[in-house]
C-alpha cells in the first residue's frame, strides 16, 4: 500500500483543474446496461472506483475499452451476466447501482449487499421496498439480493428516507418500466440530475430529478449514451480549503458553482475570498480562518462529503466551532488522527466541538475513509514539519491525481511505498 508525505506550511498558489464527478460517473455507467450497443461517456475522472465499476461491467459481459484522455467506451451489446459478485461489491457501494439496471434488462438479478466506506449504516431497504413496489420479488440468500421480475410495471413509490442511490437504482429500473412511476422524497443531489440527463438525451422520459417528487414514463428502448459527466462539486470544495488552510490563492478551473452555493457560503463566512475569472474562480486567504458552525444534510444542505474537510479547516480558526453530523452516524472517525496532529477536538456523539489553534503540527496518521483521507490532506498542507498518512487507497478511490494536483500548486507532496 501507498502513503503520501507531505511537507507542510506552504501557502497553495497556482491552477488546479476540477474532474468528472465519481458520485456522476458510477450510475452512469452503470445505466449503459438499459441499453445495447455502444456507450460513450466523457469527462470520467481516472479513479480506482471507477476501474471497479468497469470490471463489473467486464464480468457482465459488457465490453469496454481502455479510456482515452478522460472518455471511456462501454458496449453492451453482450452484456447478459446478471450476477454483482461480494468481491467486488464489498469494496464499492456503488456496485449495488447495478440492481436495478440488471432486473430491468434481463427480468432477474443476482447482486451482493454492499460494502465500501466504514462510515456507518447505509442500508438498502429503500432500493428493495421500491423495487418490490414496481412488481420485484426480492428474496435475501446467503448475502445476496435475489430479483426476479418478468416486466416491472410503475407505481407510485413513497421513500421513507432520502437516498441518493436509492433514488437512482428506481430511476433506472423504472426508465424501462411499463406505464408511469412516481419518486416521492426523492433525494436532490446535481447527480442525479446529471444521470436524468444522460438518460433523456438517450430516449427516457424522466421528470422532475433535482426535485422532491420525480415522474418517469416508462419507455420500451434506451439508445446507447453519449455523455459528459458533471464536475466534481466535492473535489472542487476541498481544493477551495486548501487554499483557506494553507492561507494560498488557487485559481479552480471547471467548478459547478450552481452547486457549490452552500459550501462557498460557508467559507465565506470563515473569511476566504472569491473571484470569478476567465480563467476560473479564484480562491484565495491572507489570514487565519474565522470559526463557523456547520450542519450536514442532504442536498440543498451542506453535504456529508464536506464536512470531514471542513473540520480540518476548523481545526486552525480563531475560535470555536460545532460540526454536526446528520447523515452517517461513524463519519467522526477523522478527528482522533486529526488530534495526532494538535487539533483540539471533542466529541459527543454526532457532534464535534472544535476548538480553533494557530499551529498543527506534522505527525503519522491513517486515513479510514475517502473523505477522512481529504481532510488528512488538507491538515497535513497547514502543519509544521513532515506528515505520513497511510492507507491512501482511500483516497485514490475519489480523488483523480491529487497529489500531482497538489504539487503543481506548491505542496510538497511524495507518494511512496509504506
Amino acid at each position: 500500500m501507498d502513503q503520501l508525505v507531505i511537507e507542510g506550511g506552504r501557502p497553495l498558489v497556482g491552477n488546479v483543474k476540477i474532474s468528472g464527478s465519481k458520485n456522476a460517473a458510477l450510475p452512469i455507467m452503470c445505466a449503459s446496461l438499459l441499453t445495447s450497443g455502444r456507450n460513450r461517456i466523457h469527462n470520467v475522472p481516472d479513479l480506482r472506483d471507477v476501474r471497479t465499476m468497469t470490471k463489473l461491467l467486464t464480468m457482465l459481459g459488457a465490453e469496454t475499452a481502455a479510456p482515452q484522455t478522460n472518455s471511456i467506451t462501454i458496449d453492451t451489446s453482450n452484456a447478459e451476466g446478471i450476477e454483482a459478485p461480494y468481491d467486488l461489491v464489498k469494496t464499492m457501494r456503488a456496485s449495488v447501482l447495478a440492481l436495478g439496471p440488471l432486473l430491468v434488462r434481463h427480468g432477474q438479478a443476482r447482486v451482493s449487499l454492499p460494502g465500501g466506506c466504514a462510515i456507518g449504516e447505509r442500508p438498502i431497504d429503500q432500493h428493495l421496498k421500491g423495487l418490490s413496489a414496481l412488481g420485484a420479488k426480492i428474496d435475501l440468500d446467503g448475502g445476496y439480493i435475489m430479483a426476479h421480475a418478468k416486466r416491472l410495471k410503475g407505481a407510485a413509490i413513497d421513500m421513507d428516507l432520502v437516498t441518493v442511490t436509492g433514488t437512482e437504482n428506481l430511476i433506472m429500473a423504472a426508465t424501462l418500466a411499463k406505464g408511469e412511476t412516481i419518486i416521492r422524497n426523492a433525494a436532490r443531489e446535481p447527480e442525479i440530475v446529471d444521470l436524468a440527463q444522460a438518460l433523456n438525451s438517450a430516449g427516457a422520459r424522466i421528470e422532475g430529478a433535482g426535485e422532491a417528487v420525480i415522474r418517469i414514463r416508462g419507455v420500451d428502448e434506451i439508445m446507447p449514451l453519449e455523455h459528459s459527466v458533471m464536475p466534481d462539486r466535492i473535489e472542487a470544495g476541498t481544493f477551495m480549503v486548501a487554499a483557506g488552510i494553507t492561507k494560498g490563492e488557487l485559481c479552480i478551473a471547471n467548478p459547478p458553482l450552481e452547486h457549490l452555493t452552500v459550501i462557498i457560503g460557508k467559507l465565506k463566512e470563515a473569511g476566504l475570498r472569491f473571484q470569478q475569472t476567465p480563467k476560473g474562480l479564484v480562491v484565495s486567504a491572507r489570514r487565519a480562518p474565522r470559526a463557523v458552525s456547520i450542519i450536514t444534510g442532504p442536498y440543498p444542505g451542506f453535504p456529508t462529503d464536506m464536512q470531514a474537510q471542513f473540520m480540518a479547516l476548523m481545526a486552525v480558526s480563531t475560535g470555536s466551532s460545532v460540526i454536526q453530523e446528520t447523515i452517517f452516524e461513524n463519519r467522526m472517525m477523522h478527528t482522533s488522527e486529526l488530534r495526532r496532529l494538535g487539533a483540539n477536538i471533542e466529541v459527543n456523539g454526532s457532534v464535534a466541538v472544535v476548538s480553533g489553534s494557530r499551529h498543527l503540527t506534522g505527525a503519522p496518521v491513517m486515513a479510514t475513509d475517502l473523505r477522512a483521507s481529504a481532510c488528512l490532506v488538507l491538515a497535513a498542507l497547514a502543519a509544521e514539519g513532515q506528515t505520513k498518512i497511510s492507507r491512501v487507497y482511500h483516497l485514490d478511490r475519489g480523488y483523480e491525481y491529487i497529489d500531482r494536483k497538489l504539487s503543481q500548486a506548491g505542496a510538497v507532496v511524495k507518494r511512496q511505498a509504506e
